[in-house]
């Protein structure tokens, strides 16, 4: 890992998803954690390395809204982007509420991801 790589967090229940996008995040010379809930993920002090979160919204436990308000509430700045297969009304309305970067819906293309974490950091 260099000092300028950018460290992405995938915050995800399903396996599957994890490893799919931290192969894509990978492929893009990212560095990237994997966290198979909210809860592990704020265990594992990401505060001082972190500098992306995917996540997904709806997970046991701590939901991604939760863990965004979580984030808000420690004065975090750190760029989330949430993933999801539900289609609950006003979902987009409330994650733009919340300060989510991008709201992307499962199954989604890698290139709609790479479009977000464009927004989120400077990958290229």
């Amino acid at each position: 890992m260099t000092e300028n790589q950018s460290v992405v967090m995938i915050v995800d229940d399903d396996d599957s998803i994890r490893k799919a996008v931290r192969r894509l995040m990978k492929s893009f010379g990212l560095a990237v954690e994997t966290f198979a809930s909210a809860e592990d993920f704020v265990a594992n002090g990401w505060k001082s390395w972190c500098d992306c979160v995917i996540t997904d919204i709806h997970m046991p436990g701590m939901s991604g809204f939760d863990l965004k308000r979580l984030l808000t509430l420690q004065d975090s700045n750190v760029p989330v982007i949430m993933i999801t297969a539900r289609n609950d009304p006003g979902l987009e309305a409330r994650a733009a509420a919340a300060g989510v970067i991008c709201l992307l819906r499962k199954p989604f293309e890698s290139t709609a991801l790479i479009d977000c974490l464009d927004t989120a950091l400077p990958i290229s």
